[in-house]
């Protein structure tokens, strides 16, 4: 096995906790839309939102389109808003771990399917983020997970090479997708399973790198 000497983080659903219901309830207020069909609006134009395919604009015209709800300027600017507070529910013990590593001169990177106003909406909302070595934001790129090119771009970012480097990420595509790039990789889905299975997988000494 490998050394690893960086540590490269998935945002939403790892760094960040599940989405806060009451953001929910109220983007869903907005369009005055029941549950089914907000959620098939929502998720409709998500991944071309995060690839930078769409702006945010632009990728919420196109759900108040699916839902025949037109929005005004006033109400765009709560969705940016409100879609950001979704989806910055601190998952704190992954914060405090990101935290121990750089302590310990580790490397810690970020790979993320962002849009362009949630990486603005969480740089600015969360000034720890900062203190990772590198940002992989897929809006940036024209790229999203599990794309390969884009776990390329963040191995070279952390300047290290894939084998080298620990993934975590909430989805299974996209853990099979940091392996066949050459990168260890971890599903995160609860704390206590993600520590089973760093120890399992022979990563227990990252977990105190100090």
């Amino acid at each position: 096995m490998s050394q690893i000497t960086a540590v490269l983080f998935d945002y939403g659903m790892v760094l960040s906790g599940p989405p806060d219901p009451a953001a929910w309830t109220r983007l869903k207020q907005v369009f005055s839309a029941d549950e089914p069909a907000f959620h098939a609006a929502y998720w409709n134009h998500r991944h071309a939102y995060d690839r930078g395919t769409l702006n945010a604009i632009i990728y919420w015209q196109a759900v108040a389109e699916d839902l025949h709800k037109p929005i005004d300027s006033g109400q765009l600017r709560e969705l940016i808003a409100t879609d950001t507070v979704l989806w910055t529910q601190p998952n704190q013990p992954m914060i405090d771990w990101a935290a121990a590593l750089q302590r310990a001169g580790i490397k810690t990177g970020i790979l993320s399917n962002l849009g362009d106003e949630m990486e603005l909406g969480i740089l600015a909302r969360f000034p720890w983020l900062h203190n990772f070595t590198h940002h992989t934001f897929s809006h940036r790129l024209l790229l999203a997970k599990p794309e390969p090119a884009i776990y390329q771009h963040a191995a070279e970012g952390l300047a290290v090479p894939a084998n080298e480097i620990l993934f975590l990420d909430d989805r299974e595509e996209n853990i099979a997708a940091a392996r066949a790039a050459g990168m260890n990789a971890i599903l995160y889905s609860t704390h206590d399973r993600f520590l089973a299975d760093m120890a399992s997988s022979g990563f227990i000494n990252l977990l105190d790198p100090n």
